[in-house]
């Protein structure tokens, strides 16, 4: 590996049994050492803050607090040379585009071998990031897609008010509640809100609230 090893991790992730668990797996590998064990984003960069800097973080998406997004954004402006590696069940497509986006260098489902959870983070400790054949399939699917619809790449991904306004709507703030939360007008929100049924391909407020939960979003 490119550093002396052992490579320090730090885990993230609100499931306390599945977060020790996991604690104790990678620290069964050899060359890899748990430095800290959190329940959410804003405890991770509290624990980074105070001293112990991990190599590489394994981050869950749905977490309360500070959720995946956010977390790996601020990751990305204050500490860029830690690497991000996605632990997670959700697996929406434009999910993992933006996370791409914030700088993340590997997806993992909850639900895999614990050995391609070692390959994973061998890999990212050497070459800076892993990407498993499940990921690279439903991403070059979605540029297929978005070729055949004519469709921009950057139109397809979701902005920071993209998901200000899914979180609102999973919510039971009216309409006109979330155009005063996010300082616009009602009848831009109505716009807004159409614009997302088609790019999130959903029909109803409900479906703007499944796509929020099914990708980390939002949680409950």
């Amino acid at each position: 590996m490119k550093k002396t090893l052992p490579v320090n991790i730090a885990l993230a992730d609100d499931h306390s049994l599945l977060r020790q668990g996991l604690g104790r797996l990678i620290d069964s590998f050899e060359g890899f050492r748990v430095v800290g064990c959190v329940n959410n984003g804003q405890e991770l960069l509290d624990l980074i803050q105070a001293g112990s800097r991990p190599d590489i973080v394994v981050v869950d998406i749905g977490m309360p607090v500070m959720d995946g997004y956010e977390t790996c954004k601020r990751l990305q402006e204050q500490f860029p040379g830690i690497k991000i590696l996605i632990l997670s069940m959700f697996d929406g497509e434009i999910g993992f585009l933006r996370l791409l986006q914030l700088g993340v260098k590997g997806f993992l489902k909850k639900d895999i071998h614990p050995n391609e959870l070692h390959a994973a983070l061998k890999a990212v400790a050497q070459d800076g990031y892993y990407y498993s054949n499940a990921t690279t399939g439903k991403l070059a699917a979605f540029f297929h897609k978005a070729q055949k619809n004519n469709q921009a790449i950057e139109k397809s991904l979701l902005t920071e008010q993209d998901i200000a306004f899914l979180k609102l709507a999973s919510t039971d703030k009216t309409y006109k509640e979330i155009a005063m939360n996010m300082n616009l007008t009602p009848r831009t929100i109505d716009s807004y809100r159409d614009m997302l049924f088609e790019k999130l391909d959903v029909k109803s407020r409900v479906g703007l609230a499944v796509y929020a939960i099914k990708n980390g979003i939002v949680s409950f």
